[in-house]
């Protein structure tokens, strides 16, 4: 593994950068100097950049917002003329669905294409960061006892979930296939994939939303006080998932996928590692609910929560292979008790918790 050799001269694009992950993304690229174009729904929405103009004004690079639109061929053009990366990011992660093609798959496939034919025609992309996602390797837990040494590795595809069961994963997974089917199809830029389990860790701003922060709020609100599902997840600290997208943009060899994935915890190992900070000033689980109950009342509380999901994921190990981003990227991954804790924190001091 070679360092990262930062080149200057131009600037680089991130899609979605008022997201959870393109925040800490968009202030590692500002604090090394990058002249960054952020593309986000409205530019005008001085309430959802304010966090990246305070980065922007105490760090020595520069920051420009652009219109665009997943859904609009042609939206990102602007935002990535000159550019030599595009991080790209912005994709939907959330729960509340109610068309999963709609609101999923469409955004995250479509999305992909428009940035980057996007990239292609700037001309000026050397190398595309796609965020993927562990989900793209794999769609149960149950998946994995059938790989390789029974974990995961970048070699392995989700085979197994649908629009019907698991479209989140499915939309990942359609959307990575997608930009490798583009990668191929030209020769201007080299496309890296970052696949991370479930982030955990603060936001850039106070306020912060995603599927992780829902979750971590679950966890701290009681709804799993008389028992946490009994289920392993992989989980990672989003800073380093962040590094992990600076280094695959300017590692001259870095190429590929790469599962970045600290440790694998259980819903009741979180809720320990807060109890651990915080006391029982909040209701976290203290044991684990059977699996069985959780498959009999699981799907009346949570429609996500199918009899298939309780069936193929509870009481069934997560094992993931990092190995790859730590000899390729250099990755060094802090541990997540610590992530989650400042996460939890930043949500107690917003008053959202």
């Amino acid at each position: 593994m070679s360092d990262p050799v930062f080149d200057r001269s131009r600037p680089v694009l991130v899609t979605g950068a008022t997201g959870y992950l393109a925040g800490w993304v968009v202030g590692r690229l500002l604090e090394l100097g990058f002249d960054v174009h952020a593309a986000v729904r409205d530019p005008q929405d001085e309430a959802k950049r304010a966090h990246l103009d305070a980065m922007a004004a105490e760090s020595p690079g520069s920051l420009k917002y652009f219109r665009a639109n997943l859904l609009e061929p042609g939206s990102y053009d602007d935002a990535a003329a000159g550019c030599s990366i595009v991080f790209h990011t912005a994709s939907p992660f959330t729960s509340k669905v109610s068309d999963p093609q709609r609101d999923l798959v469409d955004p995250a496939v479509k999305g992909t294409r428009t940035v980057l034919d996007s990239a292609t025609r700037a001309g000026t992309v050397e190398r595309v960061v796609l965020t993927s996602s562990c989900a793209a390797i794999y769609g149960y837990n149950a998946d994995i006892q059938g790989m390789p040494d029974k974990r995961l590795t970048e070699d392995v595809w989700n085979h197994s979930s649908s629009l019907k069961d698991g479209a989140y994963a499915y939309s990942k997974t359609l959307a990575e296939k997608a930009a490798w089917e583009m990668a191929k199809a030209q020769n201007r830029w080299r496309l890296v994939t970052i696949n991370p389990s479930f982030i955990l860790g603060p936001g850039t701003r106070p306020d912060t939303r995603s599927e992780s922060f829902s979750v971590v709020r679950q966890i701290g609100k009681g709804a799993m006080r008389f028992g946490a599902p009994p289920m392993e997840i992989g989980t990672v600290d989003v800073r380093d998932v962040a590094e992990a997208h600076i280094r695959a943009a300017f590692i001259a060899e870095a190429k590929g996928r790469h599962i970045v994935s600290a440790e694998t915890k259980t819903l009741l190992q979180m809720g320990e590692d807060l109890r651990a900070r915080f006391g029982d000033d909040y209701p976290f689980p203290k044991s684990e609910m059977p699996k069985w109950l959780v498959w009999i009342i699981g799907p009346m509380v949570n429609a996500n929560l199918t009899r298939k999901t309780v069936s193929r994921n509870m009481n069934k190990p997560f094992r993931a292979d990092n190995s790859k981003s730590k000899r390729r990227l250099g990755l060094e991954y802090r541990p997540t008790a610590s992530s989650i804790q400042d996460m939890f924190a930043q949500m107690v001091e917003a008053g959202r918790v």
